[in-house]
């Protein structure tokens, strides 16, 4: 009785490496974005609990913002409301990611303190 061979093919390997290298290039492209947001969110949570005023919220975002480096959102970017005595703080952005050649990513970020998102 004989045995076939098996195993991969040099071509099945081949497209399970091409599909893991795009998997990884789409996620390097991506995470640093992602990372970006949750820096704005953790600022925006931490910020809404000790802040006053839009004025203090807005100052304390910018230096927020340095430290973290955070890019995408600026203090007036922030939409700063009351309910009761607590501080809302709202902000939404667009973020565009360039893939490659005319292919891109647009991905739609928004926190709210409020809401929780």
């Amino acid at each position: 009785m004989r045995n076939g061979q098996r195993g991969v093919s040099i071509m099945g390997l081949l497209v399970v490496l091409v599909v893991i290298i795009f998997v990884a290039l789409l996620g390097m492209k991506i995470v640093p974005s992602f990372l970006e947001f949750r820096s704005i969110k953790t600022a925006v949570d931490a910020i809404a609990r000790q802040a006053q005023s839009p004025a203090d919220v807005r100052r304390l975002f910018e230096n927020r913002a340095a430290v973290d480096d955070i890019q995408s959102v600026r203090a007036t970017d922030l939409e700063v409301s009351r309910d009761g005595d607590v501080v809302v703080i709202a902000v939404a952005y667009r973020k565009e990611i360039k893939l490659f050649g005319p292919v891109g990513l647009v991905i739609d970020y928004a926190v709210n303190t409020k809401g929780g998102s």
